[in-house]
């Protein structure tokens, strides 16, 4: 399978095409040419330039979305150019070259102000009192849409532009809600990040499963097995055989 990597030097990236290179075929698109660069063919091309950007798309089977501003305080002018308009010159490449699949890197914060309500609002900060890990009610892929954020926002114009190319012209898509990934590849340093830690290999096994499984459309959470994890992963088990093995507990 030809896959190409948009955003395809950054930790995320770079992380996916490190460990996965023998199972597909990468390419990869970034906005400048970085300092480090995985060993793989790269178109470098604003994507917000859709001439210039779509030529990277030709003949893939499919695309693994990541490029965009990632703070989530990311000023409106960084979030309308480079993950809006981004994200939809990538479905519409995508819906011109005849890719098959996308695997689009959403985000947390398209939910993110379910955590200002309780039990979240306490789990996030470590109050555990009271509480008992699997018997509180989980935030799962129907809950309405909460962005806590302009860059939340952006990851439900995403989530909403690949429905509409899934329901339209047949794109397969997964949407990846996807919690706190760093580069020391653990959650220490944060009391939230206990709850919302996602390793770097179930990382792997989540993108690898939307790359190789039957899917449609769909919304699964990027969470590693945390005992205090507040987002279900259940959706992504029973679909397409998502199994995490990592559990930030294992740092506290």
């Amino acid at each position: 399978m030809k896959v190409l990597v948009t955003g395809s030097s950054g930790l995320i990236g770079s992380t996916l095409i490190n460990a996965l290179s023998d199972q597909f075929d990468f390419s990869g698109l970034d906005a400048r040419k970085p300092e480090r660069i995985p060993d793989v063919p790269t178109i470098i091309a604003d994507g917000a330039d859709y001439k210039s950007m779509s030529k990277a798309f030709a003949e893939v089977d499919a695309v693994v979305h990541l490029a965009a501003n990632a703070p989530v305080e990311t000023p409106w002018h960084d979030v309308l150019k480079n993950n809006i308009s981004t994200t939809h010159n990538v479905f519409e490449a995508c819906r011109t070259n005849s890719v098959k699949r996308v695997i689009f890197a959403s985000s947390n914060h398209a939910v993110g102000n379910f955590e200002m309500d309780e039990p979240y609002s306490r789990i996030r900060v470590g109050d555990y009192k009271g509480l008992v890990p699997g018997k509180f009610k989980q935030i799962d892929h129907r809950v309405p849409v909460r962005p806590d954020s302009d860059y939340g926002v952006s990851k439900v114009f995403g989530e909403a532009t690949g429905r509409y190319y899934s329901e339209h012209f047949g794109l397969e898509v997964a949407c990846l809600r996807i919690g706190s990934v760093n580069r020391q590849n653990s959650p220490e340093g944060s009391i939230r990040s206990m709850a919302t830690w996602l390793s770097h290999r179930d990382l792997i096994n989540l993108v690898s499963q939307c790359l190789t499984q039957p899917l449609k459309y769909e919304i699964f959470y990027g969470v590693s097995d945390n005992t205090w994890r507040f987002w279900d992963t259940d959706h992504a088990k029973k679909t397409i055989g998502y199994a995490p093995i990592d559990n930030a507990e294992d740092y506290r």
